[in-house]
């Protein structure tokens, strides 16, 4: 029996306020809804590849008209209808949680509308055949979705605006994913600002109820498959280390150059080429995809899921050149200026480069490299080593390769801040560019007497 007068009244405080009790009930629910959300919006994609790479087998010349077309029209409804929705998705989410955005613009960012239109634009991306991952949108979708569960909270409510988005984002990682502790080390890593928000309970149990929804529906796999790793020794850190530093080089290379192309500032012709006739623009860049297409027999096409689980299985027979083409399709998909995330082809090019690199130094266990490319390519062109080395990490069997992939995540992305800046939050300062002009002169003021 308790006989503390302290811990009674702590019980008694909990459970008297059935406001509070309302407020974690709508918490949770819209965290199931985000969840369900991305596993719808992967469903959607997912059909979207498979019906195109039905008709683009059938008919090889298909995506030379197919793609340009659909590109451009995806290009003309995101800048005519729903801007907010082009790019990432991810430095839309960190614009909507900056101190510099009022309250009343953030849905500029994030809403549910944003939500609907970037599931539905996406798809048509992938439908068109583009180098783009969901990932990167799922964290926009599901943020779109749990911000708007503010509506529904008491109107005495703790629970701060930065926190639904911050746990809707990284539940977006999390679900898209498969790795629920994937989203909440990027939720720490990438999205909060605000210390309270990472020590939440509840808004942690949000992230991880959301991601296990895609679990109980695709069960515990992961869309790049299960990597079998030999037994670490000290044979492997000479062709670690050359792979973690290769990573670093051409991930910080390839972030710089979003970051230059998307920055739309410069005085390249290419550049106000895009500016003055985007449309035009945007089907040079779904050619130029879809010739890359043919030419890799496909390969280029899409996430890069197939072509990586073919490499782990040992069933690949792309060029050596796969790394350079799906670089080249990865970039031209983004600046056209498609709603488009890095993710997966991130992985990709990762793999990829780890299998090259396998077979220049006649290693014999191409996997373990496979999967130290992976997260050290992609932890180079996010700059979010911890989070790239758990998501990869949760899909390796047994945990011998734990460490290597930390170190190999830490040393590029090391690398790549020598080569590159942030990239999320570069493309974060051109977001809030979207600001009006006044309250871009109000925060200037603020900075200035401050």
């Amino acid at each position: 029996m308790l006989k503390n007068p302290e811990i009674i009244e702590s019980i008694k405080a909990e459970f008297a306020d059935w406001r509070l009790w309302s407020d974690r009930f709508v918490v949770l629910l819209f965290a199931v809804l985000s969840g369900l959300t991305v596993v719808a919006f992967t469903w959607m994609s997912e059909h979207a590849l498979e019906t195109f790479f039905r008709y683009q087998s059938q008919y090889f010349w298909f995506p030379l008209i197919w793609t340009p077309l659909l590109t451009v029209a995806v290009v003309y409804v995101t800048r005519r209808f729903f801007p907010g929705t082009a790019g990432s998705g991810i430095p839309q989410v960190m614009a909507a949680l900056s101190p510099q955005t009022p309250r009343a613009h953030r849905n500029l960012f994030v809403s549910l509308r944003l939500s609907v239109a970037k599931m539905f634009l996406t798809t048509a991306g992938v439908f068109a055949g583009l180098s783009l991952g969901r990932e990167g949108p799922s964290v926009q979708i599901a943020a779109g979705v749990m911000h708007n569960a503010r509506r529904w909270l008491s109107k005495d409510s703790q629970i701060r605006d930065s926190g639904l988005m911050l746990a809707g984002g990284a539940a977006g990682i999390a679900a898209a994913f498969n790795t629920p502790l994937g989203g909440v080390m990027f939720a720490i890593e990438e999205l909060s600002r605000h210390p309270e928000d990472r020590r939440s309970g509840l808004l942690l149990s949000a992230i991880i109820l959301s991601g296990l929804m895609a679990v109980s529906v695709y069960g515990n796999v992961t869309y790049f498959g299960r990597i079998q790793v030999d037994l670490i020794g000290w044979h492997l850190l000479l062709p670690a280390l050359l792979v973690a530093v290769c990573s670093g080089l051409l991930g910080g290379l390839f972030s710089r150059l979003l970051i230059h192309s998307l920055h739309g500032k410069s005085r390249f012709w290419l550049h106000r080429f895009r500016h003055v006739s985007p449309l035009k623009f945007a089907a040079l860049c779904g050619l130029a995809v879809a010739v890359i297409g043919v030419l890799t027999q496909g390969a280029t096409f899409g996430g890069g899921y197939a072509h990586t689980r073919a490499m782990l299985d040992n069933q690949n027979d792309v060029s050596q050149l796969y790394v350079i083409w799906k670089m080249l399709a990865t970039w031209l998909s983004t600046w056209a200026g498609v709603p488009a995330g890095i993710f997966a082809p991130s992985l990709a090019i990762g793999a990829a480069l780890g299998n090259d690199l396998a077979v220049l130094l006649n290693y014999p266990n191409a996997p373990t490299l496979i999967a130290l490319g992976m997260a050290g390519f992609l932890a180079a062109v996010t700059q979010a080593p911890l989070t790239a080395f758990i998501i990869v990490m949760e899909m390796v069997t047994g945990h011998q390769l734990v460490l290597s992939l930390m170190a190999s995540a830490l040393i590029a992305s090391g690398v790549s801040r020598l080569v590159s800046t942030p990239l999320y939050s570069a493309l974060t300062l051109m977001q809030l560019q979207r600001l009006p002009a006044s309250v871009r002169r109000d925060e200037h003021a603020s900075q200035a007497g401050a």
